[in-house]
């Protein structure tokens, strides 16, 4: 099999290394796949040829479908960056923590992959190599997080679900809220959804006011909106499901990224993210935080199309509120 992966690469084809890929995925040839990418991504200086998409493609199917060791590898920087997702999320879509602990050395992609994989269930806060990976947030799902929504990769399609539906009523917005300054949670709001703006056709507008969170939406320019009050889990889902998200045509950024979007907003509004507070709080505190406040979705006048995020949040013992509008159309 060698030397057929060293005769594709030589001719340059990407169809015929494309379909390579796929035949050595199915006769389970891990190694010769990993030696494909790796006369791929060498082409380029070697012959000036661009075989990226191959080695991408390879990668990406490594990550997905290859035993643990063999998927870690491939979980360094600048792999699979065109792939259907980030290579630690796929990796731990479909391998345990255990299958991939062995192979990867405590760092940022060690950190990425536990975190991916407690959204799939593993408690890992006892596991010494998830420890030492370093990420920052509970290696465990607290009781009043959501369920998270989880991409589910194929080899060449992913399934990336959607918030739920909810039934909104129609108001009629009375008075503005009292503008107020309070950059740290409007900039932590804007960066649930910075890949929207920055990498794709996304728009983001955030208000902060005194009043409530029919005055903070207001403050957005609308009289007459569709609203819902809803619990903190689904608030935090929308949040999350933004955060994972790359919109239209920016890249994704994994569950994992998600949860740590929704966390530290909820952080911010609540007084507990900030240079003289400890990061991350502890969740029991987080999740009183969160019950403290009210949660509604919103939505604007007229048909709601592509990627969206619309809340607004109240904090009654306080007198604030914050409103955020956020889309993307591909």
């Amino acid at each position: 099999m060698g030397s057929g992966v060293a005769d594709a690469v030589a001719g340059g084809d990407l169809d015929e290394l494309l379909r390579l890929v796929d035949r050595l995925c199915d006769d389970g040839a891990w190694d010769a796949l990993l030696d494909l990418r790796d006369r791929c991504r060498r082409a380029y200086s070697e012959t000036g040829r661009q075989l990226w998409p191959a080695a991408s493609h390879a990668e990406y199917r490594l990550a997905l479908q290859a035993p643990g060791p063999l998927a870690a590898a491939v979980l360094v920087e600048g792999a699979g960056r065109f792939a259907l997702g980030p290579l630690p999320e796929v990796a731990a879509s479909t391998h345990t923590w255990a299958e991939l602990a062995g192979a990867l050395p405590p760092g940022p992609w060690a950190a990425e992959v536990a975190a991916e994989r407690v959204l799939r269930g593993e408690g890992l806060r006892d596991d010494d190599r998830a420890v030492r990976g370093g990420g920052e947030l509970p290696l465990c799902i607290a009781p009043w997080e959501p369920a998270y929504l989880l991409a589910t990769y194929a080899p060449f399609e992913v399934e990336l679900p959607g918030p739920p539906p909810l039934d909104l009523a129609p108001v009629v917005l009375e008075r503005r809220g009292q503008h107020v300054e309070d950059p740290d949670v409007e900039d932590a709001l804007r960066a649930v959804v910075q890949p929207w703006v920055v990498a794709s056709n996304g728009a983001v507008a955030v208000r902060s006011v005194r009043g409530s969170a029919e005055a903070a939406v207001a403050d957005l320019g609308h009289r007459e909106v569709a609203w819902a009050d809803v619990p903190p889990a689904a608030a935090l889902l929308r949040v999350a499901w933004a955060g994972a998200s790359g919109g239209a045509h920016g890249r994704r950024r994994g569950a994992a990224a998600g949860r740590f979007s929704a966390w530290w907003a909820l952080a911010t509004l609540a007084g507990l993210a900030g240079p003289d507070v400890d990061w991350p709080p502890p969740a029991d505190e987080l999740g009183e935080a969160a019950s403290s406040l009210r949660w509604a979705v919103w939505a604007p006048p007229g048909p709601r199309l592509g990627w969206s995020l619309h809340l607004a949040v109240e904090d009654p013992e306080d007198g604030l509120a914050w409103a955020i509008a956020a889309t993307d159309r591909a």
